[in-house]
């Protein structure tokens, strides 16, 4: 199992640098490889659950989002609504562990950050502009289930889930600012990292 997460993560730190100054082509071969090893070393976990299934899942639905944009611009929708159904689906396998316990500072954190971002982006989406903020949304509602469980159990279950949201919230907000307001050299890097380590730290809570 050591030499599975071995590959995974010399396989996501290629794609991270071939983002930031490879050509087109590794980061074309090198993001599905990545992708397809996660699912491989999700497969691998002992004893899945409802939860492990719906991971490997969301793993197959960002893994069509991410070839919607490598293949067209124009597919973006389509892209946004795999990404969106892979976040829905990660809520759902988190939220089967949830209490109804409210630590009420987490979510009116993120209902500030969700406003700060979708003001950034609003007068830039034009026809995108419900489908984008829906997937904002519901990439908001996926780090409030996995902080909810972290503030009541605080284990390391609950911490890998917790950190491997916050970064997929993280990467969906580089992605977005950089596409629609502020396009800087290092997005797609930043990006790659945030998207690759959080997927990443999902599929290493099916471990613990």
């Amino acid at each position: 199992m050591l030499w599975s997460f071995m590959a995974v993560v010399f396989s996501g730190w290629l794609y991270v640098d071939a983002s930031y100054r490879g050509p087109v082509w590794q980061r074309w071969l090198l993001q599905p490889i990545t992708l397809l090893l996660l699912l491989a070393l999700a497969w691998q976990a002992p004893g899945l659950t409802a939860t492990g299934y719906l991971i490997i899942l969301g793993l197959l639905a960002t893994l069509a989002g991410s070839a919607l944009l490598m293949l067209s611009s124009e597919r973006l929708l389509y892209a946004v609504g795999a990404f969106f159904l892979c976040h829905v689906l990660y809520t759902i396998g988190f939220a089967s562990r949830m209490t109804l316990a409210i630590f009420w500072p987490l979510p009116l954190t993120l209902l500030i950050l969700g406003a700060v971002l979708i003001m950034l982006l609003w007068s830039r989406l034009n026809e995108l502009r419900w489908p984008v903020c829906t997937y904002i949304g519901v990439t908001l509602l996926m780090v409030w289930v996995a902080g909810e469980q972290y503030f009541l159990l605080g284990n390391d279950y609950t911490f890998s889930l917790l950190a491997g949201t916050a970064l997929l919230l993280a990467a969906a907000a580089v992605w977005l600012i950089s596409h629609y307001r502020y396009p800087f050299n290092a997005s797609r890097a930043v990006f790659a990292a945030c998207y690759f380590a959080g997927h990443f730290l999902i599929v290493r809570s099916l471990y613990l």
